[in-house]
């Protein structure tokens, strides 16, 4: 080895070093003010229904016509709900907008100390029963979509439990439902052993946001507090980057208070008794009998997600009846769930189609075939044949003679019922 040429590289190295130190510094300050200004949830929406802190958001459609059954978003009580409209290229409101749903979302604002006694039961049947009754009269429909976001999820699980008759599906993002001894760290820490939420909110009455954050921060310290900031530096001069890394920041400190008897009950009776997953919830003497949870039911999990990992998610399609269950696992953290590129490339298309294949199977009835009226529906209903589906199955031969129809008619019937079926 040429002691001299190694000494002239390792000058070279640092002169180089040294000049993309000058130009990064040279274009921080201008990179200063871009991340001082990005925006935020900007799909256009308007405030349908209020209640105490609560605002229902209903998103302006992105397509000529939209499915008829609503969807209506519960976000979780921890944070701000722009992080699902983060921005225009990565925004889950606005793919589902623009794939004809019907979207709303409830804002739940941040609670005063006034608020420290809101317990579960009012946040579950009270604040989600009402918005719920208000997208089903704004829409005229029965039932509607509901998709719950982490805590969100949780008390989406509760509610489709007690009002099942309500929901025609339920998907679960991200969302804590077993809490046995697969629930990561926040399980650990939230264990009864170790901690008792009572001697936060005797001390500051609701949960601090401040708090919070500092407790999910330490979930991964070096990347929160070291090695997110390295890649900002050697990022600087990308602007796309730096907007990206401005919005997170901005929404990661943009947390807020939880109510301090709902945080108490929620880390007591669903992260140390396990209540939910084990049937064993009651919402101010009312069984939140999972048992009641019939519908279709998705569950959009992280697979690198610390804060909730898929133990604690994915069990809970195994303990309830319905026969219509599905997870989608990607590999993102929790977060990434609602903002990586990947994800709004390869995991909300799918999501999407789920949603589709459900909305299209549930809006098609028997008088949606031509020639087929009240009259012959109660015909073909009292032969057992009451949907689409089962119609595009049947022997035209045999349906024909036990309801006493020209077999050319139900022949008709029976090949639009096939094509609508496709």
């Amino acid at each position: 080895m040429n002691p001299f040429s190694t000494a002239l590289d390792l000058q070279r190295r640092q002169v180089t070093e040294a000049t993309e130190f000058v130009q990064r510094s040279t274009v921080a300050p201008e990179q200063s003010g871009r991340m001082a200004s990005v925006d935020v949830g900007q799909t256009e929406s308007e405030v349908v229904y209020s209640e105490n802190k609560l605002d229902l958001l209903h998103y302006e459609p992105r397509t000529e016509e939209q499915y008829d059954v609503p969807l209506l978003i519960v976000y979780a009580l921890i944070n701000r709900p722009y992080i699902l409209d983060l921005q225009p290229s990565r925004s889950v409101v606005r793919t589902l907008l623009e794939n004809g749903m019907d979207v709303y979302m409830i804002d739940w604002g941040e609670p005063s100390r006034l608020d420290q006694s809101l317990r579960l039961s009012d946040y579950v049947t009270r604040y989600i029963e009402n918005t719920v009754d208000v997208v089903r009269e704004r829409s005229g429909q029965d039932q509607i979509h509901i998709m719950g976001y982490c805590m969100g999820g949780t008390m989406s699980a509760m509610y489709a439990a007690l009002q099942p008759e309500k929901v025609q599906t339920l998907s679960l993002m991200a969302t804590g439902l077993d809490f046995s001894g697969e629930g990561g760290v926040l399980e650990l820490w939230g264990d009864e052993e170790f901690y008792d939420p009572e001697n936060v909110t005797g001390a500051y009455g609701n949960a601090p946001a401040e708090f919070l954050d500092v407790g999910f921060r330490l979930m991964d310290p070096v990347d929160n507090f070291v090695t997110k900031y390295l890649r900002l530096y050697e990022n600087i001069e990308n602007e796309d980057f730096v907007e990206n890394f401005a919005r997170m920041e901005k929404w990661l400190s943009d947390g807020i208070d939880v109510a301090g008897e709902t945080y108490s009950q929620f880390l007591e009776d669903i992260y140390q008794e396990n209540r939910l997953m084990e049937n064993e919830l009651y919402l101010d003497g009312t069984h939140v009998d999972i048992e009641n949870i019939d519908m279709p039911v998705l569950q959009i999990v992280g697979q690198y997600d610390h804060l909730v990992p898929p133990a604690s998610s994915k069990p809970f399609n195994d303990v309830i009846p319905s026969t219509d269950t599905e997870v989608m696992e990607f590999p993102v953290g929790h977060i990434g769930l609602s903002v990586s590129s990947r994800s709004h490339a390869n995991l909300w298309p799918d999501v999407v189609d789920w949603y589709q294949e459900r909305a299209k199977g549930a809006e098609m009835v028997l008088e949606d075939i031509s020639g087929i009226g009240p009259t012959y529906a109660e015909l073909l209903i009292g032969a057992g044949v009451e949907s689409v589906e089962e119609l595009a199955t049947k022997d035209p031969e045999a349906l024909a003679e036990e309801i006493d129809v020209s077999v050319s008619r139900i022949r008709d019937w029976i090949e639009q019922a096939q094509e609508m079926s496709e």
